[in-house]
């Protein structure tokens, strides 16, 4: 019974382990931009690991689609989608020097999913039925191009791995102290550790995550001659389409009404932006 009084809590040690792993490896990906994006982040993963399994991700997700006849079918849908990338892409410079020349690929995917994204190292694909379905403009295409593209400019997935990595370490070494601490079978505390952590810090972060990038891709959008009010109307519309969300506490992205609010205020800051930008033809 004296080693209760004598022995750390679990809590302590755990604050302990997440103490020394968030002082390793602080960065900052990207310049603060207009919008004032300027959190330094903690890099768990290095990026080669990251950027070695998103290309292999990237070329098994072609391979599948090209054996399915889902591949770029629409050849007036793709030259779309392609151009606004050729636009975006030279944007980027300001947020990072070396984006400009990442081995950027745009493809097109068929499928009814509302969905499109942007790997580490510019590789985008959208798929045709978030543009069908949102019946998008271009400019709404853009925002949501500009979104993705602003995640890989942040690595927001290198930086997601390494915390799904200690989160995972934690809930582990927690586990153990935990059972050895009360005496109970090291995997319940390895499982409520686990949760705690995913509630409290994965989802939070990743809201954090979506912010910025809808934050970032909304200068460089307009900064490519794009109207940054479209992001208002492409979340008003993906809004429509979307019900029985969760409690924005439980979910990983913003609530469309959060999201909207600060869109709002982003766009009317990078307005000058898209007013002194070359308009697209």
């Amino acid at each position: 019974m004296l080693r209760r009084f004598l022995a750390p809590p679990p809590w302590y040690c755990l604050l302990l382990v997440a103490s020394l792993a968030a002082g390793c490896a602080t960065t900052r990906t990207t310049t603060a931009g207009r919008v004032g994006v300027d959190r330094e982040q903690t890099m768990l993963v290095s990026s080669s690991e990251v950027n070695r399994a998103a290309a292999k991700a990237y070329q098994e997700t072609l391979r599948e689609a090209q054996g399915k006849n889902l591949l770029n079918r629409d050849a007036q849908q793709l030259a779309r989608v392609r151009q606004i990338a050729s636009h975006l892409i030279p944007a980027t410079a300001v947020f990072r020097n070396d984006a400009p020349g990442w081995r950027w690929e745009v493809n097109v995917v068929r499928s009814r999913e509302l969905n499109a994204w942007c790997m580490p190292g510019g590789k985008i694909v959208v798929y045709s039925g978030l543009i069908e379905q949102l019946q998008l403009t271009d400019d709404e295409l853009a925002a949501v191009m500009a979104h993705e593209v602003a995640h890989a400019l942040r690595e927001h997935g290198r930086e997601k791995a390494g915390q799904a990595a200690g989160v995972n370490a934690a809930a582990a070494i927690g586990g153990a102290l935990i059972g050895a601490y009360f005496g109970i079978d090291s995997g319940i505390g390895r499982t409520v550790i686990g949760s705690v952590g995913d509630l409290a810090y994965m989802r939070p972060n990743s809201r954090e995550m979506e912010q910025e990038a809808d934050r970032v891709g909304i200068e460089l959008a307009a900064r490519a001659g794009y109207d940054p009010d479209a992001a208002i109307s492409l979340w008003q519309k993906m809004g429509r389409t979307v019900s029985g969300r969760p409690p924005e506490w439980l979910s990983t992205h913003p609530a469309n009404e959060t999201r909207i609010a600060d869109l709002r205020l982003y766009a009317e800051r990078v307005w000058p932006l898209y007013e002194a930008a070359a308009r697209p033809p």
